[in-house]
């Protein structure tokens, strides 16, 4: 079990994202829940102070359907994209700690529509359509890498696990 999307540095510290408050949408419904199993990709970089620090890039995982099908890829946005080509792409609006100590946070995050017919809130038609909220829960893994860095541009992954449950 496990859940991804977003490392604990993506999101930005003066956002609106409560860490208190409840991972559950208020008056949306369970679409479908999916488990997903990918990695968080991060860059080493020079931050401000000119050190080399670890910084989340994106996400690249595949969620799963509770028969074992593979049903969205999940990449950088963050956004999730079906099969049909229905895709949407979220903001973090809720984050809670991990119950798996070293995990990336368990989020809920507002989504849009970004299909390729232009048409946005959810009007596509395809799997995705009118999917308003992704939830990210049972994070295992995930977190930017314990050592340091050592090479500007170098890149690590690091795997993780989730489930996905999305909302209408």
């Amino acid at each position: 079990m496990a859940a991804a999307c977003l490392a604990a540095g993506s999101v930005p510290a003066q956002s609106a994202v409560s860490t208190s408050s409840s991972l559950t949408p208020l008056h949306a419904t369970p679409y479908t829940s999916t488990t997903a199993t990918g990695v968080q990709i991060y860059m080493c970089e020079y931050d401000s102070a000119h050190h080399l620090a670890w910084l989340f890039r994106s996400p690249q995982a595949t969620l799963y359907d509770t028969v074992g099908r593979a049903v969205f890829q999940h990449d950088a946005g963050p956004s999730w994209q079906a099969h049909d080509g229905s895709r949407i792409v979220g903001h973090p609006i809720a984050q809670m700690a991990s119950a798996s100590p070293g995990s990336i946070p368990q989020l809920l995050l507002e989504t849009t529509s970004d299909d390729k017919n232009g048409n946005s809130g959810g009007n596509s038609g395809g799997e995705l359509s009118g999917v308003r909220y992704v939830q990210r829960l049972n994070t295992v893994g995930g977190s930017a890498p314990a050592q340091m860095c050592t090479a500007e541009h170098q890149v690590a992954y690091s795997p993780y696990f989730a489930n996905y449950v999305f909302w209408k």
